[in-house]
């Protein structure tokens, strides 16, 4: 794979494929502007070195149909303001008009395209739709990790049709650590994983079983395991037919050496409201009508403890419901005790990204990864297609 910083841009059409799906709100102001922000080092080393620089992304899930609340115009604004400079906004992604706006910008220039899953194409990979959208460059550059899980024309199919095709710096940065954790980490490896669905993140526990050295398990997943080892859970979340899974998982761990931590204590709540009943029992004594909503004191410790002596922590997945302030003590004491290790420390997935961020400790984590969905693809061990397109890891 060749990155942005090894081919020459100048007076070139460079088409930049970002991740700029920011959250909206109903008078369709940007609510967090991270994601845009993070693109900024590719787009900024392009104009630096004299490109002209159209930038792609999609927002929301139009399902191929025009719809105005989910316009790029939001995003144009808000990178003009960044890059303090003009931006210009398309109509639309492709087609004659945008054509000729491309053929008219001069070097130093940026144009956004309008929202690439207007268009059916996009999520059907199309390789009509990315023909069009390779012809209006002559580099194309990936730096939308967060979408490198989608099999999407313009991150897969465009990649057949561009006459060059690299990875911008977002992306090289996201597997420079996917490597150092996972593939060449410092050990010993701790994988905390956490989180709603079991269903979702086994496949991820299954593979990180071979490369991990401590597995540490938290959220309602975590039910799963502890009624597989046969603890009552009450009214908890649990995803019964996946019981069984897990508890053969938990077997394997044995037998291949990886040591897996399941919740010791928890805070239980007679209903999940902000304002139910709670208190802190051990997993043996979870009162039948009630439901684990976090992860207890004595298992925080037993998890900071569990992670003092590693040299990498990879993090997915909240330890309880921490939207609600009874049940957020787990997460946030897991955010203190990542926030203060002196491992690697890399987390990914939206709402780990949001506890975090609510304590304050973005600065004291090594890496937070830009790709929910893609960053848990890369932990199940999967291929990712738009790496793939680009030659690979």
């Amino acid at each position: 794979m060749r990155y942005i910083n090894e081919v020459d841009l100048r007076q070139k059409r460079v088409l930049i494929r970002v991740d700029f799906n920011v959250p909206l709100d109903e008078n369709q102001n940007i609510t967090d502007d991270n994601r845009i922000r993070a693109a900024l080092p590719t787009i900024n080393f392009a104009l630096d070195e004299g490109a002209k620089v159209i930038v792609a992304s999609h927002i929301g899930r139009p399902k191929g149909k025009r719809v105005p609340a989910l316009s790029m115009a939001p995003v144009a604004r808000r990178l003009g303001r960044l890059l303090q400079k003009d931006v210009k906004l398309a109509p639309d992604c492709v087609g004659a008009e945008v054509r000729q706006m491309v053929e008219a910008l001069q070097p130093g220039e940026v144009l956004v395209l309008e929202n690439l899953r207007f268009h059916p194409g996009e999520t059907l990979n199309d390789d009509e739709f990315a023909r069009e959208l390779a012809s209006l460059c002559d580099v194309y550059i990936n730096d939308a990790f967060a979408v490198a899980h989608r099999e999407n024309a313009s991150v897969v199919a465009v990649t057949k049709f561009a006459p060059l095709a690299v990875a911008g710096f977002t992306m090289k940065k996201e597997l420079e650590y996917f490597k150092r954790s996972l593939l060449d980490p410092a050990r010993p490896l701790a994988a905390v994983v956490g989180g709603a669905k079991a269903m979702t993140k086994l496949p991820a526990l299954e593979n990180l079983l071979e490369h991990a050295d401590k597995i540490l398990i938290g959220g309602a997943m975590a039910n799963t395991f502890l009624m597989s080892v046969g603890y009552d859970v009450g009214r908890s979340m649990v995803e019964e037919e996946l019981v069984p899974v897990a508890n053969v998982l938990l077997r394997n761990a044995k037998r291949q050496g990886v040591k897996v931590y399941i919740p010791v204590d928890c805070v239980v709540a007679d209903r999940f409201d902000p304002k139910a009943e709670t208190k802190l029992v051990t997993v043996q004594d979870v009162p039948p009508n009630w439901m684990i909503t976090d992860i207890g004191p004595a298992t925080s410790l037993l998890y900071r403890e569990a992670l003092a002596d590693c040299k990498t922590i990879i993090w997915n997945g909240p330890m309880g419901a921490f939207e609600i302030d009874a049940f957020s003590r787990g997460t946030y004491n897991m955010v203190s005790t990542i926030a203060q290790s002196y491992a690697l420390t890399i987390i990914g997935g939206g709402d780990t990204d949001v506890a975090v961020a609510k304590a304050g400790e973005i600065g004291n984590i090594s890496y937070i990864s830009t790709g929910g969905g893609a960053f848990l693809a890369l932990l199940t061990g999967e291929v990712l297609p738009a790496v793939e397109a680009l030659g690979g890891i």
